[in-house]
C-alpha cells in the first residue's frame, strides 16, 4: 500500500512538473511573439500572368501576398518566389503603415530576396539573423506570417532536418534548408522562422504537399545562406523569370548554341525589362513542363555564353556581381529567329 501511494504521489508530482513547464514554454513564447512581431511585415504585390479562356490568351494583373521582416528601417528580408517578377511591390506593417518597395536582389533556388522601402520606416523594429549552424534537430522554433492573409499569424514547432547544398561556389545553386513540422501555408512564403531567442533562423520557402495545405513538412532557407547570398554575393535582381533550355529541347527551339534561358516573364522597370527584353505570351506543355514561349531566349550575358555548366555559371554570376544598377551591361538574345543585342557599352 506505501509503495502505491509513493507511485502514485510521482506520477502526480510528473504531471504537475509537466504543466508548469508547458506553461513556461507558452509564456516566453507569447513574450517573444510580442517583442518580435512589429518587425513582421506582410508583402503585396501586383504581377503579371496570363490567363486562357477557350482560343483566347491575355495578359491581366494580379495580385499576389507573402511574408517578410526587417532587418534595417529601410531592409526587408522575404522569399524570392514572392517578389520575383513583381510589377509592385508595397510592405503592410503591424499599425498599418503601407511603404512601397523595390526588389534589390533575388536568388530563386536559395528562395530569399532583399527589398529596400521608398522611404525608412520610423522607429523601426528589426530582428537579428542567427548562426543557422549551430540550429540542432529537434530544436522548437516558431513562424510567423500571413497565411491565407491572416496577417501575423503565429506557429511552432520542432526543427525535424536540415538539408545542406551550399558548397558549390555557383551561387544560383546553393542553397541550405531547414525542415519543420511547424505549420506553414499560402503567404506564410518570407516570414521568419526563429528559435527560442527570438533570432532569425531562416526564410519560409515552402511547403510539400498533395492537397495544397500544409501536410507536416515545411521548409526555410537557411540564415547563414540567406547573409552569404544577400550581403556578400550581392547579385543585382534581374527582374526575370527564366527557365533553362538544353539537349534536344533547345534543338526545338532551333537555338544557334547548345543552351538558352527562355524568358517566362519580365518585369517592365526592372534592368533586363528596362534593356528591352520580351516575355512570352502563349502557353504550352512540353516534356510535361508548362512553358509560356514566344519571348526572348537568352544566349549570353555581357560576352558570356550560358551553358549549363557551373563553369558558365559563375562566370554569368561575377558579371551579375556589380556596384552599380547603372553599370553597362549587353544581353544577346534570340527572338524570331534571329539574334539581338540589347544593352549599352
Amino acid at each position: 500500500m506505501k509503495k502505491l501511494q509513493i507511485t502514485t504521489l510521482n506520477r502526480i508530482l510528473i504531471f504537475i512538473f509537466i504543466l508548469i513547464i508547458t506553461s513556461v514554454k507558452a509564456q516566453s513564447l507569447s513574450e517573444l511573439y510580442e517583442k518580435v512581431n512589429p518587425a513582421i511585415v506582410v508583402i503585396l504585390t501586383e504581377q503579371k500572368e496570363l490567363v486562357s479562356s477557350g482560343k483566347m490568351t491575355q495578359t491581366v494583373t494580379s495580385g499576389g501576398l507573402g511574408s517578410g521582416f526587417m532587418i534595417s528601417d529601410t531592409q526587408i528580408v522575404t522569399a524570392a518566389h514572392v517578389v520575383q517578377v513583381a510589377e509592385k511591390v508595397d510592405v503592410q506593417f503591424l499599425d498599418g503603415e503601407i511603404i512601397p518597395a523595390k526588389v534589390i536582389s533575388a536568388y530563386a533556388t536559395a528562395d530569399v530576396a532583399l527589398l529596400e522601402l521608398i522611404w525608412p520606416r520610423k522607429n523601426a523594429v528589426t530582428l537579428k539573423l542567427a548562426d543557422s549552424d549551430a540550429v540542432k534537430v529537434g530544436e522548437s522554433v516558431f513562424v510567423v506570417g500571413a497565411p491565407y492573409g491572416l496577417g501575423h499569424s503565429l506557429s511552432s514547432g520542432y526543427v525535424s532536418g536540415i538539408i545542406r547544398d551550399k558548397d558549390d561556389k555557383n551561387p544560383f545553386t546553393n542553397s541550405e534548408y531547414i525542415q519543420t513540422d511547424a505549420a506553414i501555408n499560402t503567404g506564410n512564403s518570407g516570414g521568419p522562422m526563429m528559435n527560442m531567442k527570438g533570432e532569425v533562423i531562416g526564410v519560409v520557402s515552402n511547403i510539400l504537399t498533395q492537397s495544397g495545405g500544409f501536410q507536416g513538412i515545411g521548409f526555410a532557407s537557411s540564415s547563414n545562406i540567406t547573409k552569404e547570398l544577400l550581403f556578400e554575393k550581392k547579385i543585382i535582381w534581374n527582374g526575370t523569370d527564366l527557365i533553362p533550355l538544353t539537349g534536344k529541347v533547345a534543338q526545338i527551339f532551333n537555338l544557334p548554341q547548345e543552351s538558352g534561358l527562355l524568358v517566362q516573364r519580365v518585369v517592365k522597370l526592372s534592368p533586363f525589362g528596362v534593356l528591352g527584353i520580351e516575355d512570352g505570351d502563349v502557353e504550352m506543355t512540353l516534356n510535361g513542363e508548362k512553358l509560356i514561349v514566344g519571348g526572348d531566349i537568352i544566349l549570353s550575358i555581357n560576352g558570356v555564353k550560358f551553358e549549363n555548366t557551373d563553369e558558365s555559371l559563375v562566370n554569368i554570376a561575377k558579371v551579375m556581381e556589380r556596384k552599380s544598377e547603372n553599370d553597362p551591361l549587353e544581353i544577346v538574345v534570340f527572338r524570331a529567329g534571329k539574334k539581338v543585342t540589347l544593352g549599352r557599352k
